[in-house]
């Protein structure tokens, strides 16, 4: 629960508020960019929300929060947004929130699937959001794109009796895993999806292809929303960054419209701009960009 005691000086003065346990994951940025801004090593309110809209954007980002971070003392309570989750982002694809510290704030996403629901990395397992996932059909399948972004993923396939899919060079953090990937090759997994080893940030890193719009991307590359492109993090590559680089030039031919990745600003694009921005960065990458 957030100190408003601990709240760091940059808030502007109102209901809501971040405290200095803030490790600036971006996850309230995401939810609520309107409300949330980024400090030194933390994020603040940089605008107190007034319209019963924008104040339930920030009661999702309090709930979002992997740290609990985000406080506020307005009359709300922030129970009443729980049932938000998942939020849809578009059709069948929804973002989890709740996000895990044990991922460092990773996001996750839920899809709802005639064939069995599938979620994509974990976020924290709290008896709410598994019985909103049991309201909608339980989960069938759970993907993760590497071993940073398991959180509670082996608690989330041990009651719904998911099968867990994860490449085999990240197997050491999900050593029970039930569907083990090999390989460079894409692997057609389900009609519809698509799994497509990217190492680079770690060494079995893979994205989730769904019906040719959805790019399940954690923490192979996701969006800048100051520069307006995708990018890339060598900062934050774990493995190997000429991996990284060639990873993403094998991704130029596949056809996809959203960018969700587990760290980061997701996006939607029409599929040819999408194309063209996979292209720029690759050739980015390439020429040390």
């Amino acid at each position: 629960m957030a100190n408003f005691d601990k709240r760091v000086p940059e808030n502007l003065e109102g209901d809501f508020f971040v405290d200095s346990t803030c490790i600036d994951c971006d996850t309230c940025r995401q939810v609520a960019p309107d409300v949330f801004a980024e400090g030194d090593g933390h994020a603040f309110v940089h605008h107190q929300p007034q319209e019963p809209a924008s104040r339930r954007q920030a009661l999702r980002a309090l709930l979002a929060c992997p740290t609990g971070s985000i406080g506020t003392r307005g009359v709300e309570k922030a129970a009443s947004a729980l049932d938000d989750f998942p939020l849809v982002i578009e059709g069948p694809v929804s973002y989890c929130g709740f996000n895990s510290p044990k991922s460092y704030g990773g996001n996750s996403y839920f899809i709802r699937h005639p064939e069995g629901n599938w979620l994509i990395d974990s976020p924290k397992f709290l008896p709410r959001l598994v019985k909103r996932f049991e309201s909608l059909g339980g989960v069938g399948t759970v993907f993760l794109t590497h071993s940073d972004d398991v959180a509670d993923a082996a608690l989330y396939a041990e009651h719904f009796g998911a099968t867990r899919v994860i490449h085999r060079d990240e197997l050491h953090s999900q050593p029970g895993a039930e569907h083990v990937l090999d390989g460079a090759d894409p692997v057609g997994l389900a009609p519809e999806f698509v799994a497509i080893p990217t190492p680079g940030h770690t060494k079995g890193h893979c994205v989730l292809l769904f019906r040719e719009r959805f790019l399940f991307t954690g923490d192979h590359l996701a969006w800048d929303r100051h520069a307006e492109r995708l990018v890339a993090s060598r900062d934050y590559c774990w493995y190997d960054w000429h991996q990284q680089t060639a990873s993403m030039g094998r991704l130029a031919p596949f056809a996809f419209e959203w960018v969700l990745p587990g760290h980061g600003q997701r996006v939607h694009l029409p599929r040819e701009v999408m194309r063209q921005q996979v292209v720029r960065l690759s050739r980015s990458m390439v020429h040390g960009g």
